[in-house]
C-alpha cells in the first residue's frame, strides 16, 4: 500500500465503507478511484472521495455498507464472585498467570504503577495507538503506531516517558477497564485487579471520521468509534496471542444501537466467529440502556392495521437516528405526525424507498431510508434520521401489510449519541443489550449490586430480538473501585466494570485450563458453560431469565462443580 493509499485511511476527505465480497475481487474491482483495505476473505473496508457518500448512499448500496458508530459504555467484588475463597486454596491461587488480557477501548495509562512489576517494569505486552501516525504500524493495518514491550519499559525508565512512547488515555475507560481486569492490587487503597499477573494487550481506537458522525447526527464532542477499527483491533490482539502462545481473554466495553439487534450485524459475526478459536475468551458488556426509554416493541393491531409510536423530542435536540426494524417476515411502513399537526401521510413500503421530508411549521428535516430486506438480517429496516427536531411528541404510525406483519422494535441511539430529554413514552426495558452484546458466542455479562445482589438498575436486559439469551452471566458493577486518569482511585457503576471484572475471571480460567494442562482446548463456548453451571441462583427466580441470564458469576463455584461433578 502507498503512503497516499494509506492516508487515505485516516483522512477526513475518504470515507471508509464496509464490504462483504467473500474473495469475489470483482465486487471491489467497481468503486471509483477507492483504496481496498483487506481485512479477510470475508470483508474489506473501501476508501473512497467523501464526495460519493450521499443521502441515498443506504438505498444504492445498503444500510450494512456504512460502519456501526460504537460508543463506551460508562456508568468488594472478589469476594461476591468466590475469588478470594478459591485463593485460599494452595493450588488455585489463580491470578491470571501466563494469560494475556485484551483491552479494546479508548488507551491506557501505561505509566500506573497498577499496570507494573514489582522492578517498575510494564506488564504490558504491547500497545497498539490507533490516532498515532507512523511508520511502526501493525502488520497489515497500515495506520496507527504499535509500541512493544521495550519500548514503553524504556519510557519508564525516562524522566519524559510520553516522548518515547507518546500514547495516553484522556477519557479514561480503557484504563479503568484494564485495572479492573488485571490491575495490581494496592491494599492501601482498598483497590484488588482480579487478574493481577496477566499481562496486557491493549488498543486505543481512533475516533469516527466526521462523514459518519454527520451522517447518523452523532455529536461531535462524544467519544465514538468505527466498526472496521474495531474489527482491525480484534485482529491485531489476537495475532499479538498467536505469536506470543499465549491464551488471552477480551473485554469489549463498547455498544451501539444500531443494528437489527439478533447477533447477525458484521462486527457481531466477525466476534463470534473468532471468539470460538482455542484459548481465546471473548466478554462483552451487556450495556446501560434498560432504564434509559430508548426501546419500543409494537404489536400490530389486527383490527386497524397499526401501531402508533409516541416520542418525545426534548429541547435543544441537535438530531439523531431511529432505526424501525420489523418482525419477519412482514412488511411495514410508517406515516409521520409532528408536534404542531403537520401529517406525512404513509410511505409506501417500496423496494428501497428514500425520502428526504421537510416541514412548512418546523424548521425539522427528515430522512427515510427504507429497506425491504436488509443484507445481514434479512429483515425490514426504517430508519429514520432526525436533523433539527421539534421538541414535543412525534407519532409515528406503524402500518403492517397482511397477517404475517405482527410487530416490530424500534430504537433510539445509545446514552451519550442523544440527550436523555428523548424518549418512547411507552418504552419497553427489555431487548435493550446493545447490539455487540448480542452476539452469538461471546458472553455477555450484565452488572448487579454485590450489597444487596440486586440487578444494576439501568442494566440492558435480553433476550435479542429473536430470542436467543442474552445476557449470560452478571457480575459485580455498581460501586467498584477503578483507577482513574490521575493515577488515584474512584467508583464506578456499569456493565462496562462488570465486564472487566468477568475478564479476569476468563483469565484466572485461562491459567486453570491452558497454562496448568487441564482443559488444553478450551475457547469461549466452553468458558461459557463453565461459568453458567458455576453461576449462583436464587431458588425463588427461574433461570435462565432477561434480567440475570443463568444467574450470578462465582468463581469458586465454577471449580466446586467440577469436583462434585453436580
Amino acid at each position: 500500500m502507498t503512503t497516499q493509499d494509506r492516508e487515505r485511511i485516516t483522512s477526513e476527505e475518504y470515507a471508509d465503507l464496509l464490504i462483504s465480497y467473500s474473495g469475489d475481487q470483482s465486487i471491489l474491482n467497481k468503486f471509483q478511484d477507492a483504496t481496498i483495505h483487506i481485512i479477510n476473505f470475508f470483508y474489506a473496508v473501501v476508501h473512497v472521495p467523501i464526495a460519493q457518500i450521499t443521502d441515498t448512499l443506504i438505498v444504492e448500496m445498503g444500510y450494512s455498507v456504512l460502519p456501526s458508530l460504537f460508543g463506551l459504555i460508562s456508568q468488594a467484588s472478589l469476594e461476591a464472585s468466590g475469588i478470594i475463597r478459591l485463593r485460599n486454596i494452595p493450588n488455585f491461587n489463580l491470578r491470571g498467570e501466563g494469560v494475556l488480557v485484551g483491552i479494546i477501548d479508548s488507551g491506557i495509562d501505561y505509566r500506573n504503577p497498577i499496570f507494573q512489576n514489582e522492578d517498575g517494569t510494564t506488564r504490558i505486552a504491547s500497545i497498539w495507538d490507533q490516532t498515532v501516525a507512523s511508520d511502526n504500524f501493525p502488520e497489515g493495518t497500515y495506520y496507527g503506531t504499535e509500541y512493544t514491550r521495550e519500548q514503553i519499559n524504556e519510557a519508564l525508565r525516562s524522566e519524559t516517558p510520553l516522548e518515547i512512547v507518546p500514547t495516553t488515555d484522556e477519557i479514561g475507560h480503557g484504563t479503568m477497564v484494564a485495572g479492573i481486569a488485571a490491575g495490581n492490587d494496592v491494599p492501601e487503597s482498598g483497590f484488588f485487579g482480579v487478574a493481577s499477573d496477566a499481562e496486557l494487550v491493549v488498543v486505543k481506537l481512533k475516533q469516527a471520521k466526521t462523514y459518519l458522525r454527520e451522517f447518523f447526527l452523532v455529536p461531535e464532542n462524544v467519544p465514538c468509534y468505527q466498526e472496521n477499527d474495531i474489527i482491525f483491533a480484534i485482529d491485531y490482539i489476537m495475532r499479538v496471542a498467536i505469536n506470543l502462545n499465549r491464551p488471552m481473554a477480551v473485554c469489549i466495553a463498547l455498544g451501539t444501537s444500531q443494528g437489527a439487534h439478533d447477533g447477525r450485524g458484521t462486527l457481531s459475526n466477525y466476534i463470534s466467529l473468532q471468539a470460538e478459536n482455542i484459548g481465546f475468551s471473548f466478554q462483552v458488556a451487556a450495556g446501560n440502556e434498560g432504564n434509559a426509554r430508548r426501546h419500543y416493541y409494537g404489536t400490530i393491531d389486527p383490527n386497524t392495521g397499526n401501531n402508533t409510536v409516541e416520542l418525545f423530542i426534548g429541547e435543544n435536540e441537535a438530531g439523531f437516528s431511529m432505526e424501525i426494524w420489523g418482525d419477519s417476515p412482514g412488511l411495514y411502513s410508517i406515516d409521520i405526525q409532528t408536534p404542531s399537526g403537520e401529517y406525512v401521510p404513509q410511505i409506501i413500503p417500496r423496494l428501497d424507498e428514500n425520502r428526504d421530508i421537510s416541514f412548512i411549521f418546523e424548521q425539522t428535516q427528515i430522512f427515510v431510508d427504507y429497506q425491504i430486506i436488509e443484507s445481514q438480517s434479512g429483515d425490514q429496516l426504517i430508519l429514520v434520521r432526525f436533523r433539527n427536531p421539534s421538541s414535543g411528541i412525534w407519532r409515528f404510525n406503524v402500518f403492517g401489510r397482511g397477517p404475517l406483519a405482527t410487530g416490530f422494535h424500534a430504537w433510539l441511539p445509545m446514552e451519550g449519541f442523544i440527550s436523555n430529554n428523548t424518549y418512547f413514552i411507552r418504552s419497553d426495558p427489555y431487548t435493550t443489550i446493545l447490539s455487540l452484546g448480542n452476539a452469538r458466542v461471546p458472553i455477555t455479562v450484565t452488572a448487579y449490586n454485590i450489597e444487596d445482589d440486586s440487578l444494576y438498575l439501568n442494566a440492558s436486559r435480553g433476550y435479542t430480538r429473536t430470542g436467543i439469551i442474552k445476557p449470560e452471566i452478571a457480575a459485580p458493577g455498581v460501586n467498584i473501585l477503578a483507577p482513574a486518569p490521575d493515577q488515584s482511585f474512584v467508583t464506578v457503576t456499569g456493565t462496562s466494570a462488570s465486564a472487566a471484572h468477568t475478564t479476569g475471571v476468563a483469565a484466572m480460567l485461562l491459567e486453570w485450563a491452558i497454562v496448568r494442562g487441564n482443559q488444553p482446548n478450551l475457547n469461549t463456548v466452553d468458558m461459557k458453560i463453565f461459568m453458567i453451571r458455576g453461576a449462583r441462583r436464587e431458588l425463588d427466580i427461574q433461570y435462565p431469565n432477561r434480567d440475570w441470564g443463568y444467574g450470578i458469576l462465582d468463581v469458586y463455584n465454577i471449580f466446586d462443580t467440577l469436583r462434585t461433578g453436580e
